[in-house]
């Protein structure tokens, strides 16, 4: 295997957004060495990732999306049900990682770093506590984070201008105990990258 190839949701439709969740992603994954392929939409990075099956079928190809809900079966058995995506050919369980239920789920994880990146004003209060940040709704996450941010500077939580930004600043340590989608990831990342 020459590389691992991760096609992710998110970045826009412009150059710079891509740009920008691509680097935001990338420091999100430290010291693994792992390219980020930002595709825009969830079904722009689903073809994007059928599509680097066969053209780059040397590498590790991954797909990363938000579930837009709850997850109690296997990711591809997921994306079957809610989206009507079969599982391509050659594509196996570690290929399919899922945000549950959304990429801010991630961000919230981390209420810290929030703070910080946010500054004076911030409502921390206003995030979602629960240790098992996969159980709150994609729609009571955004909720939270418009109420947690709207009074601070920056004003409220926009994705393009700020996903990347705290993606790069996340801890991811607290995210995986928080997120067991997103330990899960990181497990198969580790697992690759270790010496044989």
């Amino acid at each position: 295997m020459s590389e691992i190839r991760i096609y992710v949701e998110g970045g826009g439709d412009d150059k710079t957004g891509k740009l920008a969740i691509r680097e935001g992603f990338s420091r999100f994954f430290g010291h693994r060495q792992v390219r980020v392929i930002p595709c825009g939409s969830r079904d722009q990075a689903r073809d994007a990732f059928r599509f680097a099956l066969k053209s780059h079928p040397e590498a590790l190809n991954l797909l990363l999306v938000d579930s837009e809900e709850r997850v109690s079966t296997t990711p591809w058995e997921h994306l079957l049900v809610r989206d009507r995506w079969e599982r391509p050919s050659g594509a196996s369980d570690e290929h399919c990682h899922l945000m549950v239920q959304t990429v801010e789920s991630w961000l919230v994880a981390d209420p810290d770093t929030l703070a910080a990146f946010y500054g004076q004003g911030f409502r921390r209060k206003s995030l979602p506590a629960h240790t098992d940040i996969e159980a709150v709704s994609k729609a009571d996450v955004m909720k939270a984070l418009d109420h947690a941010t709207a009074p601070t500077q920056k004003g409220k939580y926009k994705k393009i201008a700020h996903c990347s930004a705290l993606l790069a600043r996340i801890d991811p340590e607290r995210v995986r105990r928080r997120a067991r989608h997103c330990d899960r990831l990181f497990r198969v990342l580790d697992d690759l990258s270790s010496p044989a």
